[in-house]
This record gives structure tokens, sequence and C-alpha cells, in this order.
């Protein structure tokens, strides 16, 4: 059967390889076109457009965007009319994913929306859309399936899938010894710097992250490199400072962590996954974070205090993130003693997440979504 694929971001790949990789063993010769990664790819995805050439990151930089957009939401339309899925899967992605979804339902393709849009965060109105075009919406996050009953809308609640790519990673992590004498990294403490995978984010966040090297000497700060951004961008940024870029280990790289410091996204929640302390960071163009300001209603901007409904790790955000305040949290989390109850707080968090298997679980209903369409053919 065919089934088409869109992830814009770095964590859809993710998350959409793993389920390519779970299908296949459902449909051994199923067909599958994709807007992704090399993650996907490497799994046997077509790949029409990569994610980084779709990730736009804030209102600012989206209207300056806006013409390559709409041209990608056009040729993504008559693609998708060409290859005729059974089935359409959209991987969180809402500003691009949601259209898409619409012009589906118009034209007859089922449509299965795995990872929700935060329509919780902002947005509630997008739900009567969702309704509307969204023939099944699978959530990862616990309290998304009581959100979206408020609205009478049923929705499967499937687990989230980081449990399911870290349990996958765990054999294959480097020793910690050997990460250290592969990457020729000395005997100080590591503090994993992730910045992030789109480029306004790294060239905002990652300069006031490397403050750090100079008041901490006892340390030695490594920098996990997002896959889509090339060397050029860090050593622009880094400006001669002897610090190591390691690109496609970033758990390898977490494990072997007394800490981290993380841009807000998909990674602050690896990162407790991974049972590392962490400072969630954020710092966006001054415009952009007075929009989103007034329009997000939610109390914290980390996957890991919103899944706990608590400030369990320290956020950062916009004037907060500066070089001070960086380093105060940063001294608190290396302190025994908090991260014993970090510790603790996460092992909750795995708990209200549930167990692993969510891929399995979204690939047995996208593959029993598509055999009922491809039945009635």
């Amino acid at each position: 059967m065919n089934y088409y694929i869109i992830a814009g971001e770095a964590s859809g790949d993710l998350h959409a390889s793993n389920l390519i990789k779970e299908l296949k063993k459902l449909d051994k010769q199923c067909k599958i076109r994709a807007w992704g990664g090399d993650m996907m790819e490497k799994e046997g995805a077509t790949i029409v457009k990569h994610y980084r050439d779709l990730a736009f990151m804030g209102f600012i930089e989206v209207i300056l965007n806006l013409k390559t957009i709409l041209n990608n939401i056009r040729f993504c339309k008559e693609d998708l009319l060409k290859f005729k899925p059974d089935v359409l899967v959209l991987v969180d992605y809402p500003g691009f994913n949601l259209r898409i979804a619409e012009f589906a339902h118009q034209h007859g393709i089922k449509v299965v929306y795995y990872i929700s849009p935060q329509v919780w965060a902002w947005k509630q109105s997008r739900v009567k859309k969702i309704k509307k075009v969204v023939d099944r919406m699978l959530v990862i996050l616990p309290f998304e399936k009581q959100f979206y009953e408020k609205f009478n809308m049923q929705v499967d609640f499937v687990g989230h899938p980081l449990l399911d790519a870290i349990d996958q990673q765990k054999n294959s992590l480097s020793n910690h010894d050997e990460f250290r004498t592969k990457h020729q990294l000395d005997a100080r403490p590591i503090i994993s710097i992730l910045p992030g995978s789109r480029t306004q984010e790294i060239k905002t966040i990652l300069p006031i992250m490397m403050q750090m090297e100079e008041e901490f000497p006892n340390l030695q700060f490594i920098i996990a490199g997002a896959p889509s951004q090339s060397e050029a961008l860090y050593s622009h940024i880094l400006n001669n400072r002897k610090v190591k870029v390691i690109s496609g280990e970033t758990y390898s790289l977490l494990s072997a962590s007394d800490a981290a410091l993380v841009t807000s996204g998909t990674a602050t929640l690896e990162t407790a996954l991974l049972n590392i302390p962490e400072v969630v960071c954020y710092k966006g163009s001054n415009v952009s974070y007075q929009i989103a300001k007034r329009i997000i209603d939610v109390k914290y901007i980390s996957l890991v205090n919103l899944i706990m409904d608590d400030e369990v790790v320290k956020e950062l955000i916009q004037g907060e993130l500066n070089a001070s305040n960086l380093k105060v949290e940063l001294l608190n989390i290396l302190n025994s003693e908090k991260r014993k109850s970090l510790q603790k707080q996460y092992e909750l968090l795995r708990q209200k997440l549930g167990g692993s298997g969510a891929s399995a679980l979204v690939a047995k209903i996208v593959f029993q979504e598509a055999l009922q369409i491809s039945s009635l053919k």
C-alpha cells in the first residue's frame, strides 16, 4: 500500500523514521513518499523535501519566508494527488500540515495526524478544523486526551515515541570512556550544549550558552551539532573557541554528561529521559516573543514541566537568558542533592508517559486505516 508522510522538523524525522520501521514489518510491500529527513530516508522513505528547507522559527521569520512556504504548500498538494496514497500521515508541524490535511480531506484522502498540534497552548479554535479534516488523531502527551474530550473529540493516546527511541539507542550508546577516547576528550566533567536545530535559534542562543566556558574552566563544554546544519555555522559562532561540535551522537554525548544546557523543544524531554540535569533556554526575536507571549496560554515552555505541571527544570526565557542567570542555574544542577531530586522527578515523568511501544502501536493503526481504504478500491 502507499503512504505519504510529512514531518517538518528534526524530532518529526526521528519519530516518523521509527514509525516507518514498524510499518514495514506489517506491510512489506509498502511504498512511502515523504517530507522529512535523513532518518526517514534511511528507513526507506523517498524524500521529496528535506525538513532543513522547511523550518522557519517565529512569526517574523514566517512572514519573511512566506513565498517559499506557499510554494511548498502548492507543490505538496500537486505531489499528493500524483502519488495517490492510501493514507496521509501528518507528524506535528501544524502551520503546514493542517493546510495539507484540509486539502487531502477535500480530495477523499484518509488523514491520520500523529503528534497533535499544541492546540492546548494556543489557537484552541483549531480543534474545530481538526475535527472536520482529520480522520484519526494520535496524541503522545497524557493530558491531550482530556483536552480533546472537552471538545467532544475522541483521540488515541499512544504513549510518547521518545521512550522507544531512547530504548532502541541504549544498547548502542558508547561507553563513557570509549566516547571520551573516540572524541579526544579530557577527564573534566562534560556539559552538553544543545542549541537547537534551526539556524535562527542557534545564532541567538548558542553565543549566550558559550559564555559559560569562560566561567567554568574546570568543565568541558561540548556542542551537540544538528544534522541539518553545517560545520561552518558553528565555526562562525564559536569564533576560534576550542569547543568540539559532535553531530549524530547526541544521546551518547548526553549520557556521558554531568549536566546540559538545552534549547526549548523535544530535546528538553530527551535530556530528562536520559536522566541528565538540565537548564532550559529560549530566546527569540523581541517582536516574535512579544506576539507569542500574548497569544500562548501555557505556564511553561519545556515539555518536562508541561507534562509534570510543575517547574521541575529551570526555564530561562528571553531576557532571563543571560550569562549571570545561566551561571547560577548551572551551578545549581551540578549540586549532588539537586541532581538526586531531579532524577526522582524524572522517574515520575517516565511513569506519566507510559511504557514504550508507541511507534508499533501507531504503525498498527496506520496500517489498519490503509487496509480499510485499500479494500474499498
